[in-house]
């Protein structure tokens, strides 16, 4: 195995049903099905063949709580005909319920904080108030507290994605339209789950321009070392499309990551048939020396 440049950052290790990440353990490729969770049958097609080329975890959307609840038939065919998966569920706008419920059936829930407590964008230049801010991150806690409470019952982790797309009106403003806004978004929910005593978190910061991807995770790394949080990573570049250019722009995002000690699991967008996302994360990870 080849000597890397920098060594991998330290981080906690969070366990993904049988998969950890961070902690020292081997950097985890993971991958999204395409078809609707509603389609049961076809999205229990869709996990086998992904787990068997390589996405050690698999994550599936859950737009509303009847998506949500066809997760417990998913998983129920999954072990009957294949064995246990370890799945994410990804939640949406106004989420809160819908993520409880998918506790139930999932190993990972993962929230968007620019959506969890959406509020319709209403263009605006003037400055928030303290009070506003204030009231805006009493909401916030209010929704996430009974997730935290069911993540912690139930042994689930939780994963903050932050997408540069869709951050909340309130830190554009803020911030404007840049990795210091990406950053404060996560910061916010992770304080609020450090608050009520729940860690079992992983992080992630994407966004379609490379750079912007490469400047918000280190700015991460740096503002969680400020505040002793040591969350692992989850690496990515949004809407990267297909085709070479794709494989191009995902490598330069992840790789240039990882090559710097940062990142503790990855995943390849393409808006092709998702098992061909496997083969790029494998190749990235051990020309890296990485696996």
């Amino acid at each position: 195995m080849t000597q890397v440049l920098y060594p991998r950052r330290a981080t906690r290790a969070v366990r993904v049903g049988s998969v950890t990440i961070g902690g020292g353990h081997p950097i985890v490729v993971q991958s999204m099905i395409t078809e609707e969770t509603r389609n049961v049958e076809a999205a229990v097609e869709q996990i086998i063949a992904m787990h068997r080329a390589g996405s050690e975890i698999v994550r599936v959307t859950t737009p509303n709580m009847a998506e949500a609840q066809c997760l417990a038939e998913i998983n129920a065919r999954l072990r009957a005909r294949y064995q246990e998966v370890p799945l994410v569920a990804d939640v949406h706008h106004q989420g809160s319920e819908i993520a409880v419920e998918v506790t139930k059936y999932v190993h990972k829930v993962r929230i968007n904080p620019g959506l969890f407590v959406f509020r319709k964008r209403v263009a605006r230049e003037v400055e928030y108030s303290q009070s506003e801010i204030d009231e805006e991150l009493e909401a916030i806690e209010e929704a996430l507290l009974p997730v935290i409470r069911a993540c912690k019952e139930r042994g689930v982790a939780m994963r903050i994605g932050v997408n540069h797309g869709s951050l909340a009106e309130r830190l554009t403003v803020m911030y404007g339209d840049t990795p210091e806004g990406m950053v404060e978004s996560a910061m916010e929910y992770l304080r609020i789950c450090e608050r009520h005593g729940f860690r079992d978190i992983v992080i992630s910061l994407k966004a379609s321009r490379v750079p912007v991807m490469l400047a918000a995770n280190r700015l991460m790394v740096q503002r969680m070392e400020a505040e002793g949080m040591d969350y692992p990573l989850h690496l990515g570049v949004t809407e990267a499309g297909d085709g070479p250019y794709a494989r191009v722009k995902s490598t330069a995002g992840i790789a240039t990551l990882l090559a710097e000690g940062i990142g503790d699991t990855i995943r390849v967008s393409l808006s092709e048939d998702p098992v061909n996302e496997l083969p790029v994360c494998y190749d990235i990870l051990q020309a890296l020396g990485l696996r």
